[in-house]
């Protein structure tokens, strides 16, 4: 089922031959790009190519140059660069003026960014000064016969796919989620042009100082970002209660993964909602997906179907999961677990 939003009939449409082009904002920690920025590029680039228009990049930092060859490796033809020690680290503030810069200046028709802490963050000011639209969250975009930007996304707790579209005012804003879409493949020919931009503001000018900076990516606990685990073990309700779950975590050990978890076991109270996967949680793309004691229901799979390999544990031979599965275990969880654990340890022991 989809919903169609759009702003109220009989607001003035924007000159829409003003606003040319699709970019996608370059997100970076002292350098090092965010794996979503790529991903970005990949559905940027079939956007750019129904508009007919140029795929550009943002990238703003501090000595962050080597981002540019980098966008012009995935696909984009062009780079909008703000190199300065003020934005060495991101703050609200200098970043979003920063952006709203460049779009004032050239007024692209689209903009993307990565549904991150740091895109939500930025996006907000964002659109809020440029008087736009903006879609949080999207797992689909497309254009539409009247170079619409179709921005699709999970609503009501993921039981429908919202279709949203902004027809009165440009740009068209979306952050999309992590692991929605794929890398594009890397062709280190590629070059492209890069737009050198400057702005008059200083530190003096900021209220926020970075004191300290601490890397979170590993949680407080010490566990994997599941947005960027090459493999995930997902527990689902099937696990049945908190104790069990630790057979989960030592799978996962095993393996060098990440934990995950279904709504069902959120609910639950089995495991926190950070970890949760599907619609409304986070979009996960790892090699190996093992999902133990998950029933399959569209909302989770779809935020995990695009795993390389997905092997499921269940004992119930009818469950959705095993549609989706490359392999499937018919079985109690509770026991097929332990036993792939200790089969896992056997092997690294031979090593």
């Amino acid at each position: 089922m989809g919903v169609r939003q759009s702003w109220k009939k009989g607001e003035p449409i924007m000159a829409e031959e003003d606003y040319k082009g699709v970019w996608v904002f370059v997100e970076q920690t002292d350098g090092e790009p965010a794996t979503v920025s790529w991903e970005l590029l990949s559905v940027g680039a079939d956007l750019a190519r129904k508009l007919d228009v140029e795929l550009c990049t943002m990238v703003i930092g501090d000595n962050v140059e080597h981002l540019c060859q980098e966008s012009f490796v995935y696909g984009a033809s062009k780079v909008y660069l703000i190199d300065a020690p003020v934005f060495h680290d991101y703050r609200t503030e200098p970043y979003y003026r920063a952006v709203r810069y460049l779009i004032d200046k050239y007024k692209p028709e689209v903009v993307l960014l990565g549904s991150t802490s740091l895109g939500r963050d930025l996006t907000g000011p964002v659109a809020t000064e440029l008087n736009t639209g903006l879609t949080e969250g999207c797992t689909e975009l497309d254009i539409d016969e009247n170079r619409l930007l179709l921005q699709t996304r999970p609503a009501y707790s993921g039981n429908i796919m919202a279709t949203i579209v902004n027809e009165r005012a440009r740009p068209q804003i979306s952050t999309v989620r992590p692991r929605a879409m794929e890398v594009p493949e890397k062709d280190t020919s590629r070059t492209g042009e890069i737009v050198r931009e400057s702005m008059d503001i200083s530190e003096e000018d900021i209220g926020v100082k970075v004191l300290e900076v601490i890397d979170s990516s590993k949680g407080e606990a010490g566990a994997i970002d599941i947005t960027a685990a090459d493999i995930i073990v997902c527990a689902g309700r099937g696990i049945q209660s908190s104790e069990n779950f630790q057979m989960i975590q030592e799978l996962a050990d095993e393996l060098g993964g990440a934990v995950a978890c279904s709504r069902a076991a959120v609910e639950d109270g089995l495991t926190p909602v950070e970890s949760w996967v599907g619609q409304s949680g986070t979009t996960v793309r790892p090699r190996i997906y093992i999902a133990c004691g998950v029933s399959g229901a569209i909302q989770h799979t779809a935020g995990m179907r695009d795993s390389d390999v997905i092997i499921a544990i269940n004992y119930d031979k009818q469950a959705p999961i095993f549609e989706v599965a490359t392999f499937g275990i018919e079985g109690d969880v509770l026991q097929v677990v332990p036993a792939i654990t200790r089969y896992v340890r056997e092997l690294r022991a031979r090593k």
